[in-house]
């Protein structure tokens, strides 16, 4: 039988690493997963409250609106105006996703058609690559700046060089710019100037940026990610997507939303009411209270993750396998020790569960641009990443 769209996907190399974890498993062995960036932190308890309340009352058993019911709406605006001081207006700015990806997805459905071109960073989250081509569209890949490279240069500049040459050699010219800052899975992050940049290439080439905001909440030592829309003029040609999967903890939750330029807002909202009623009303009841009064959740997991990547990367070091703290995210992208490198991602990945019961990400799976690394998922406690460290340093016998 013949299927559309899903004939050019590639192998899904995570299912090999899956595979291997689960047949140590079997075998009795105690795998330590730093594999799927699946959050293990609990969602903040008002909210499960306000869930367990709302699904209570059959009301909300109804249809839902598609764009999200209106206090939702204001609540995102609500958080944007107290985190970035951006003004959105709920009606005509704001409309929710039932998670980042199938906002993302669908966006591209309202902005790509065949034969036009998306600049997409390389390696990046498989989604950003995917979606594009889902609609029809081609992509031009940016080389994206490892944080843990010898480079001189900032994550921010490196892109920038990048999008300059990928402008000059695409055609026809691009209409859309998808970015992720703090990125997933490099880490790499930029600053407001970054964005001002950003906003006037978009602008002088009447482009469209998409900005997937999923780590907006994840800075580490100081560092605040900044948002793009913070830019002057940039509702001109912008629109972010931020979700409360990884800010507040609620990943099967699967509440985001996509915010800025009104038109896109616009099309997305008509789109979708073609194909969704939104999200289960008590889980956008339960959102707005975790995004009112639960204000300093996303500070305390803000905190954890950061012991966990400063846990993670201070033992990889006493094992001489060297990696530079990222800034943001939830991940840590580790460059293959060099005595190991011939091996590529997906072997060394294999290794390193067979060998030593620790899972990784591959860093092909997030494309050719990711094969020279990969990357690990703060989803451990403290004490099981000092457990897999300890594995690591038995398994890794050529750094020792």
């Amino acid at each position: 039988m013949e299927f559309r769209r899903i004939g050019g996907l590639p192998p899904y190399v995570f299912a090999a690493i899956n595979g291997a974890k689960a047949a140590a498993r079997s075998a009795g062995r105690d795998v330590v997963d730093f594999g799927f960036g699946n959050p293990d932190l609990p969602s903040p308890d008002i909210a499960v409250a306000k869930l367990a309340e709302a699904a209570q009352n059959p009301r909300n058993h109804r249809y839902s609106a598609s764009r999200g019911i209106p206090h939702l709406r204001l609540a995102i605006a609500s958080r944007y105006k107290r985190l970035f001081d951006v003004d959105l207006d709920p009606d005509t700015e704001v409309v929710t996703t039932i998670g980042a990806k199938e906002g993302l997805s669908h966006l591209m459905w309202v902005l790509i058609d065949r034969g036009d071109t998306a600049i997409v960073p390389s390696p990046s989250y498989p989604i950003h690559i995917y979606a594009p081509l889902f609609a029809g569209g081609q992509i031009v890949t940016v080389p994206m700046h490892d944080p843990s490279s010898n480079s001189a240069e900032t994550p921010g500049d490196s892109f920038f060089e990048g999008l300059l040459d990928a402008w000059q050699r695409a055609w026809p010219k691009p209409r859309v710019i998808v970015c992720s800052f703090p990125h997933n899975p490099t880490t790499a992050c930029v600053d407001l100037a970054f964005m001002e940049r950003l906003v006037g290439f978009a602008l002088e080439h009447e482009v469209i940026v998409v900005h997937d905001f999923a780590y907006a909440d994840l800075g580490f030592d100081g560092y605040r990610p900044p948002s793009i829309l913070q830019v002057p003029r940039a509702k001109e040609c912008c629109v972010e997507l931020y979700t409360l999967t990884k800010s507040f903890s609620m990943a099967g939750w699967r509440v985001g939303f996509m915010v800025g330029n009104a038109e896109i807002v616009a099309a997305l909202t008509k789109l979708k009411s073609y194909l969704d009623y939104g999200t289960f009303q008590p889980i956008q009841i339960a959102a707005i209270v975790a995004m009112n009064e639960a204000v300093d959740y996303p500070q305390q997991l803000n905190t954890i993750y950061q012991s966990r990547r400063d846990t993670l990367i201070e033992g990889l070091d006493r094992i001489g396998w060297h990696v530079e703290k990222p800034q943001g995210s939830m991940f840590v992208w580790a460059p293959i020790p060099e005595p190991y490198r011939d091996m590529g991602s997906l072997e060394f990945s294999t290794f390193l569960v067979d060998a030593g019961d620790v899972a990784t990400s591959p860093g092909i799976g997030f494309g050719d641009g990711g094969d020279s690394h990969v990357r690990f998922s703060l989803i451990e406690n403290e004490l099981r990443t000092h457990q897999a460290v300890r594995q690591l340093k038995r398994a890794l016998t050529k750094l020792n």
